[in-house]
């Protein structure tokens, strides 16, 4: 299981800004910045705990995939609105993947890419 996980971006505050509208939509919020007064170096999302970070220690645009779980099919959309809002780049609209091989049946999931070009996906798994 894991425990918290995170990717390198180019520009911390942009990206968080993309990833505040985006993981907002899905119940997430920053839970913690670093330094504390501004979050340039580090910003990590969760609800209690940071489960996710972007950082600008680590290295950026390796292009990396992240699935974010959503609680429903409305959650998905909201994510998909919000992270195309907020300047994200459209990598595959809401909507069930059920049809697409190797996709379980329920997939229903939508794509953004990050200002980093990241795959950002958010899913919920109950058809």
């Amino acid at each position: 299981m894991i425990d918290h996980t995170g990717i390198g971006v180019a520009d911390v505050v942009r990206s968080a800004a993309f990833y505040d509208a985006a993981l907002g939509a899905l119940g997430l919020r920053r839970v913690m910045q670093i330094p504390k007064n501004d979050g340039a170096d580090g910003v990590g999302y969760g609800v209690d705990y940071p489960v996710f970070w972007i950082d600008r220690f680590h290295p950026h645009s390796v292009k990396q995939h992240t699935a974010f779980a959503a609680r429903n099919r409305a959650e998905v959309d909201a994510f998909h609105a919000a992270a195309l809002k907020a300047g994200g780049t459209d990598n595959g609209p809401p909507g069930l993947r059920d049809t697409i091989k190797g996709y379980p049946p329920g997939y229903y999931a939508a794509f953004v890419l990050d200002p980093d070009g990241n795959n950002t996906e958010a899913v919920f798994r109950g058809g």
